[in-house]
């Protein structure tokens, strides 16, 4: 059994903001030379997350949408209270998408469906820095 890790940052806008990693975390598989197994996806940090999406236009809208409707914005937060940063609503958008993303491999290749890209989602309230760690477990 073999372990490879890798790590990439991608500047974000924050706001939700939906960034495609597909590439970056295919990269890293490649350059671990482990043909089966599994990747793990893993964003640093309590605002943000990783899931899958078709990524194209009209869904990325809607997941938008339906994140505001989850965890609206303007809503009250006990968070807000507290720490006074006003991104309690991405801390909770972020709890329910998670923060990692565990996916097989095959021959050397991502097992996901042909319009099933990885993501990274951006809830705070302001641009980043995010540090994604892919970490590739196999032989």
């Amino acid at each position: 059994m073999s372990t490879y890790s890798g790590r990439f940052e991608i500047d974000t806008e924050g706001e939700t903001d939906i960034i495609d990693i597909t590439q970056e975390v295919e990269t890293i598989v490649k350059d671990s030379r482990i043909t089966s197994g599994l990747v793990t996806v893993w964003v640093a940090g309590s605002t943000a997350g990783i899931s899958t999406i078709e990524y194209e236009g009209g869904l990325i809208d809607d997941l938008r949408v339906l994140y505001e409707k989850m965890a609206p914005r303007h809503a009250n937060y006990s968070h807000n209270l507290r720490w006074h940063d006003g991104n309690g609503y991405a801390h909770i958008r972020a709890s329910m998408t998670g923060q990692g993303l565990t996916i097989p491999i095959v021959n050397g290749i991502l097992v996901r469906g042909t319009w099933q890209q990885i993501i990274l989602v951006d809830f705070d309230n302001r641009p980043r820095k995010r540090e994604v760690t892919v970490q590739v477990v196999g032989e």
